[in-house]
């Protein structure tokens, strides 16, 4: 009668997994058979039910970094974004080709078509050639990314290498009409294009705004008007990055590379343009222009910005000199222009990849320290929380309520990527994990094992989020010396040996330790 019981309770908890995994499969499967994904394209400012142009195959480009100093909080709102988004259709099943190009020429100052180079003037500065600048940024770039937990792109194209794709496309548009040679330059025409087409449409942006918020700048008498803009420029003799072409000895416009090498390798047309709001005006404004000139129709059916980060109001930015690096962040030390310290403290990568995710995309994120120091608290529940389902022992049934958990977080994240609404869920779960590991509920083991796999998913694989900073061995060691002093605590309290096992509680105490003592053993955290 015994072995009956069991055999039944065994087929029970094998059905209720069955039925778990089943169910978790049907919803992937419908998700992705029928495209419920719904992401906000700003071209025509609403959700739009995500349609790839030649499903499973999805192709997404995304303005990446102008690699002439360290990358600050500002880069790593649109790295994460879209690590994101390239991470969640991974997970719906699509095939995703993820381009995110590295700006090292054509950049000028104040994103204008005269002035120095970013990239050129660093150089010159440092007394470094323009690629040393490159490379070192580039370098420091792709670490502070790997911190993040960003992953790598499919293909990380940079401007310079690519030299004779925009040349090529520069004829195109002035066999199309759209562009005019002026004293070895070429410059797009706005007005020109914009009465066949319309430019702005992107950004809201009308020619007679442009008419009036313009005006003619000192050395920009050879454009026709001053809201044309540069597609090659003749270089100066101190200009120290330039290439042949049949124009002049120069180097191509910002906003050229885009356009060349997103149709370069994701074709004529391809799915997804991401970047921050900043770019929306003028850069992605001249890229459509560029790409409806040269191919005759537009390139990208889903145009997606992320919002700033903003400190007092302000955007962050190198141009406005009120960014923090990352670096600066990780290590805690900050200076502004009067000398003043930004940083009450460090904060780890996970805790700024959990302050982005925190908020919606679409929204602004205002740097406090304050806010920051929530985020950390916020990520360290949510990350103990799921230490802790890793430890938890099933019982027969379930007294708590975990039902519906991974519907609820795949509906958030098919509703434009609402990962707020996918934390706050995985919150609600917690309560129910921290109750079951003070011993005041159970849960069974097909509950369990679902609990383990959504948040397998979603923390870790959709979100980016890990329990330490990728790759870093030195804070695996330095739990592993924690752990080890834990273990002498246990044992010297089973020898009775309660001198030895204060003592060990209360000088970690006083080095910032919290020692919690539990039925499952005891847990820590600093």
């Amino acid at each position: 009668m015994e072995k009956s019981n069991e055999s039944l309770r065994f087929n029970r908890l094998h059905f209720k997994r069955l039925q778990n995994q089943s169910r978790a499969f049907f919803l992937f499967k419908s998700n992705f058979m029928e495209h419920k994904l719904r992401i906000y394209n700003t071209l025509s400012r609403q959700k739009e039910l995500f349609t790839p142009i030649n499903s499973p195959y999805v192709g997404m480009y995304v303005c990446g970094p102008t690699v002439y100093g360290d990358a600050h909080l500002g880069h790593a709102r649109p790295a994460i974004t879209f690590d994101t988004l390239f991470r969640y259709l991974k997970h719906l099943g699509y095939k995703v080709r993820y381009v995110r190009n590295i700006t090292d020429v054509g950049h000028l100052e104040h994103d204008a078509d005269d002035g120095e180079d970013k990239i050129a003037k660093k150089a010159r500065l440092e007394k470094l050639e323009p690629m040393e600048v490159v490379q070192y940024y580039t370098l420091r770039y792709h670490k502070a990314m790997e911190k993040l937990n960003v992953l790598p792109p499919s293909i990380e194209p940079h401007a310079s290498g690519h030299i004779i794709e925009q040349i090529e496309f520069v004829k195109k548009i002035l066999d199309s009409g759209f562009a005019y040679e002026s004293e070895g330059s070429v410059y797009f025409d706005v007005e020109k294009y914009n009465k066949k087409f319309h430019y702005g449409k992107l950004s809201g942006r009308n020619i007679e705004e442009l008419y009036e918020t313009t005006r003619e700048l000192d050395g920009q008498s050879e454009k026709r008007r001053s809201f044309d803009f540069a597609l090659w420029k003749k270089a100066a003799p101190e200009h120290i990055m330039h290439w042949p072409s049949p124009w002049s000895e120069g180097f191509p416009g910002w906003h050229l590379e885009c356009s060349a090498m997103g149709t370069k390798y994701l074709g004529e047309e391809f799915d997804i343009h991401g970047g921050g709001m900043d770019l929306m005006f003028p850069h992605h404004e001249c890229e459509i222009a560029q790409s409806t000139a040269a191919l005759g129709k537009e390139t990208v059916h889903y145009w997606m910005h992320n919002n700033m980060i903003t400190i007092n109001g302000q955007k962050m930015g190198k141009s406005l000199g009120n960014f923090i690096t990352l670096d600066e962040f990780f290590n805690g030390s900050h200076k502004d222009k009067d000398g003043n310290e930004m940083l009450k403290q460090a904060y780890s990568a996970m805790t700024i990849r959990f302050f982005i995710l925190q908020a919606h995309y679409r929204s602004t994120v205002d740097f406090s320290n304050e806010a920051l120091q929530a985020a950390e608290k916020g990520f360290t529940r949510l990350m103990e929380g799921y230490s802790r389902l890793q430890k938890l022992s099933a019982s027969k049934e379930s007294s708590v309520n975990v039902e519906g958990l991974r519907e609820r977080c795949e509906e958030a994240m098919l509703d434009d990527l609402n990962t707020p609404i996918v934390i706050s869920n995985l919150f609600d779960a917690c309560k129910a994990i921290n109750t079951v590991h003070d011993g005041k509920g159970t849960i069974s083991e097909a509950d369990l094992e679902e609990l383990k796999s959504v948040f397998k998913t979603f923390v870790e694989d959709i979100l980016g989020l890990l329990t330490e900073e990728a790759g870093s061995s030195t804070n695996d060691a330095y739990k592993k010396a924690i752990d080890l002093l834990l273990e002498i605590r246990q044992e010297a309290k089973s020898k009775k040996d309660w001198d030895t096992a204060d003592k060990i509680r209360k000088q970690l105490a006083e080095y910032g330790f919290e020692i919690k003592d539990g039925k499952n053993g005891c847990e820590w955290s600093l």
